[in-house]
């Protein structure tokens, strides 16, 4: 099986995005699950920063991979086709952003939902 590297550069958006979140969603979560300890995830607070930063340029690769213009694009007077693999790329990259954009902000709207 082949990966693309949109579906890598997608995955590890979504991997830097969580991890990014874990400090503040992560207790939440495994408190509603009744896993105790979940305190511990606080010690990722200091990373916050730099696994956002990690996030954006995975997503910025994304971005670039799944936007780009491909080599021999269609010309003038050609008929061009958009593959349904495209189609579902870009959906998936664009679900990928909104997940990654709710949980990096989540501690900014959580005080407004408990």
């Amino acid at each position: 099986m082949k990966v693309s590297k949109e579906g890598l550069t997608l995955t590890g958006a979504l991997v830097a995005g969580l991890a990014a979140s874990a400090c503040c969603l992560g207790p939440l979560v495994l408190a509603i699950v009744g896993i105790g300890g979940a305190a511990s995830a606080l010690a990722l607070a200091p990373y916050r920063p730099y696994l956002l930063a990690l996030t954006a340029a995975f997503l910025g690769l994304a971005f670039f991979l799944t936007y780009r213009r491909p080599a021999g694009a269609c010309g003038p007077g050609n008929a061009c086709e958009l593959p349904k693999a495209n189609r579902i790329g870009k959906m998936l990259l664009w679900l990928v952003t909104l997940v990654v954009v709710l949980t990096a902000t989540f501690p900014y709207y959580s005080r407004y939902l408990f």
